[in-house]
């Protein structure tokens, strides 16, 4: 049996941006690195940037050990601005906001050191990372509602479940 293989489609433009759709009210920021001797130095997060206005009113670290996942959760009363710090992950996203223009809609997005990102997830959107590799992977959030410990607003979905049509374990890693 003879396999044909398979042409690549164009996943970026000449100056790197996506070509997928994203979904409505998601919002990336390649990280800049600066370098010198001593070492590196890359800002997370500036309110001047115009990024997302919400102020800043909780942050937490989060490691995704290797061979794990976590995810699916949603929020339905904050966002999440999450910075990807280290290792590698594939997230992503499902958006289950009915009045959204991109309802239904997938994104994935896969994240390395060297593509070291901020992003915002909007409320009504799920969303999960999926660590396939060999090293633990890290990153930051900086939701725009504090963690209440006695009334959480994260709803968790299992990583299969019959609303996202997403298969975690087709996650290709070349």
């Amino acid at each position: 049996m003879s396999i044909e293989p398979i042409k690549d489609t164009q996943t970026v433009t000449a100056d790197g941006k996506p070509t997928a759709p994203r979904i409505h009210g998601m919002i990336t920021r390649s990280a800049v690195t600066q370098s010198d001797t001593r070492g590196e130095l890359e800002e997370v997060f500036r309110v001047d940037w115009d990024f997302q206005p919400d102020p800043v009113v909780h942050v937490y670290r989060v490691t995704v050990f290797a061979g794990s996942g976590r995810g699916w959760i949603v929020h339905k009363t904050s966002d999440d601005r999450i910075y990807h710090c280290s290792g590698r992950l594939h997230w992503a996203f499902y958006d289950d906001r009915p009045e959204s223009p991109t309802y239904k809609m997938i994104n994935k997005i896969t994240v390395t050191d060297s593509t070291r990102t901020l992003f915002v997830i909007p409320r009504g959107v799920y969303h999960a990372c999926f660590n396939h590799f060999t090293d633990d992977a890290i990153f930051i959030n900086m939701p725009t509602v504090a963690y209440d410990h006695a009334n959480p607003d994260k709803y968790r979905l299992p990583l299969n479940n019959d609303l996202i049509p997403y298969d975690p374990s087709e996650t290709q890693v070349y």
